[in-house]
């Protein structure tokens, strides 16, 4: 049994298995096309290692997915 949370729209999704839920990790169509959106949006990205922000500094509230 599973109990997780859509990652978009932070609904619950219970099941006997990931294969239960067509859309997995997301809950429909409409949250794993919003997920395509920020990707393809670069609201989400892979830092290179040693690119990080530099310490001391913070990330801005709008550069987190």
């Amino acid at each position: 049994m599973i109990k997780v949370r859509c990652p978009i729209c932070d609904r619950p999704m219970e099941g006997e298995s990931t294969a239960d839920r067509l859309h997995f990790p997301f809950c429909s169509k409409r949250c794993q096309t919003i997920d395509l959106g920020r990707w393809l949006g670069e609201r989400y990205r892979v830092v290179p290692e040693g690119e990080g922000t530099p310490p001391g500094e913070h990330a801005e509230e709008s550069d987190v997915p």
